[in-house]
């Protein structure tokens, strides 16, 4: 059990393993810091990239190991103090205690039956961590200089994070007492794990969380060590890349949005105790109760004595998952594939297509998804293919012909194709796309399975497996469904059968799925805001890559965009399309998804 007077924290082994000058590091922490501020490299050279960061990475840690900060014991060691400090702090401590879980790690555990949309947890503000209680803390002065840290809220509760954890008398110490000492994000893989991601559209997520990590590392360890303001941090004798790391991993694990105390803005925020819940299929059942101040929770189902008691953490993919929480979630209905799509620019029927897509409200270069479930595609990329497939009369017809009005806003209605042939096309389209990305990966699925039948295979590399073979049946399911809609219209072109036409009263009929109409509404927007995001000249660099959150829904948490002073330089998207019959080469450069997205780890 956790001993109340274990307050100080202690360097990891018996000191630091070897002594380095404050110039040594300092040009190494500079090199880094140019290293990952240049220019992006080319197509296909991100990995070379990411060694070479990843070296110089090495080469810090090799220097400050058994610098970073640790704690006695084991995490739960600090559970009875975590229950203890929470119930005399106000927050509910009954119903429920901290278990071990076995493979999900640690989580919830009813300690009576708790009836499903009861109210069985809340936990008040003063106990959260949020961007306010930093500036009000020993960070707030170069808070308050430093526009990065204004302008990026992840990186301010990191930092806060870390200077909580080196004062034995934080308000918030029984809580980082019982945070991991590690974390399964792919900032913890070793190199081999991540070469296992070679070729999936989770590759340039990874390689980007990695690249931004160090070099806000670089930066913050220059800043702790120059700006007056930062001369009373108690980071400023001890600031590793191993602390910045697991700082990071905690917050992307676990950041949400909760009102500010007014509750005119949102803020970032950490929730001790509630973020102990893991993940399962549902709805979000988490809200802020702005009068009494306070996050709470209800039960997402029935629970009997000594059950695990989940929440929803939010539609999440797999690639979501593993990249931002550390876990695969096998049964997860929400899986996705994102692609980027988009009419070239030199196309002759570009104008056209480019303002038919405009009045539906479609960005000519997108990223869209393929999801797990039938249909594979949303009614936004059903609407761009049938576009993107138009032919010049065909357009002519949606700008200009009768009723061209109603016309767009049935684009990405099922019911009313463009056209039997346009169909075929569409459908096409999709059949050859997803094989050609299939081509792109090292292994086959048969491949993928058998390496995971191995017993000795490792937690990083069975995650980075599970997340391969996820995508490859994504995109075989895309391809077979592609197939099966073409010959389906082949056959009502070949029959001759009538095309349907649209009413007055379908012209609100954009949606396309039952599904998305039983969704809650704030679920379809969030759907919403992450699909179908235009392509810009520049992708911005985040640093949890937390996803964007909707008021009110606690489970999600948001992504801030780096300042130009820290990105320095974006990466350059290629927005163009290629036809269906384009090389493979290009097809590579289009396939990758940049993601954003989330918090909270599957116990450990």
């Amino acid at each position: 059990m956790g001993k109340k007077s274990r307050v100080k924290t202690q360097r990891s082994g018996s000191g630091a393993s070897m002594v380095v000058s404050s110039k040594e590091m300092m040009n190494l922490i500079s090199e880094l810091l140019q290293k990952c501020s240049s220019a992006s490299p080319s197509a296909g050279k991100e990995c070379e990239e990411y060694i070479q960061i990843r070296g110089l990475v090495e080469k810090i840690r090799k220097k400050q190991k058994g610098m970073s900060v640790v704690f006695e014991g084991s995490r739960e060691d600090y559970f009875p103090d975590l229950m203890s400090w929470a119930q005399e702090n106000g927050a509910s401590c009954e119903g429920f205690t901290v278990a071990n879980f076995g493979n999900e790690g640690y989580g919830l555990r009813a300690t009576r039956d708790i009836k499903a949309e009861e109210l069985f947890l809340w936990i008040p503000r003063k106990m959260l961590m949020t961007v306010e209680s930093a500036q009000n803390s020993v960070l707030g002065p170069l808070h308050s200089q430093d526009r990065i840290l204004q302008a990026m809220g992840n990186v301010t509760l990191a930092l806060h994070l870390l200077c909580e954890r080196a004062n034995p008398a934080s308000f918030w110490l029984p809580y980082i007492r019982s945070l991991p000492q590690e974390y399964d994000t792919p900032l913890y893989y070793q190199q081999e794990d991540v070469q296992l991601l070679l070729g999936t559209q989770a590759m340039q997520d990874v390689l980007s969380q990695y690249k931004n990590t160090a070099r806000q590392y670089a930066y913050f360890y220059k800043l702790v060590q120059t700006h007056p303001a930062a001369s009373k941090l108690p980071l400023k004798d001890g600031f590793t890349f191993d602390d910045y790391r697991w700082a990071v991993s905690s917050v992307m694990t676990r950041q949400n949005q909760i009102p500010t105390e007014d509750g005119s803005r949102v803020t970032l925020a950490l929730i001790p105790l509630w973020d102990m819940c893991n993940h399962t299929n549902g709805l979000i059942t988490t809200g802020y109760n702005l009068e009494d101040d306070r996050c709470e929770c209800v039960a997402l189902q029935d629970y009997k004595e000594n059950e695990q008691i989940y929440i929803f953490y939010g539609t999440r993919s797999n690639t979501e998952f593993v990249i931002h929480n550390g876990f695969f979630f096998q049964d997860n209905p929400h899986d996705r594939v994102k692609i980027k799509l988009g009419v070239s620019k030199s196309e002759r029927l570009y104008a056209m297509k480019a303002e038919v897509l405009a009045r539906a409200g479609i960005p000519a270069s997108c990223v869209f998804a393929l999801h797990c479930n039938e249909p594979p595609i949303s009614a936004q990329l059903l609407a761009f293919l049938r576009v993107f497939c138009m032919t010049e009369e065909e357009l002519k017809d949606y700008l200009l012909g009768d009723r061209a009005i109603n016309k767009i806003f049935t684009l990405g209605n099922s019911e009313f194709p463009v056209s039997w042939d346009n169909e075929i096309k569409l459908w096409t389209f999709l059949e050859t796309r997803a094989a050609l990305l299939l081509k792109t990966y090292k292994t086959t699925s048969e491949e993928d399975r058998s390496m995971l039948e191995k017993p000795d295979l490792s937690l990083h590399s069975r995650l980075a497996t599970q997340l391969r073979l996820a995508e490859k049946q994504i995109l075989e399911n895309a391809s077979a469904s592609g197939r099966a809609k073409r010959l389906h219209f082949q056959k009502k072109l070949e029959e001759g059968a009538p095309l349907p036409r649209s009413k007055e009263s379908d012209i609100a009929l954009l949606e396309n799925t039952e599904s998305d109409t039983k969704l809650p509404i704030i679920l379809r927007k969030l759907e919403e805001a992450e699909e179908g995001q235009e392509i810009q000249a520049e992708e911005h660099s985040y640093l949890l890559n937390g996803e964007k959150a909707v008021y009110g829904t606690i489970r999600e948490s948001s992504g801030e965009k780096e300042p130009e002073e820290l990105r320095k330089v974006g990466k350059d998207v290629d927005s163009a399309l290629a036809s269906h019959q384009k090389s493979q080469k290009d097809d590579d450069n289009l396939s990758a998804s940049w993601t954003e997205d989330e918090p909270k780890e599957n116990g450990e």
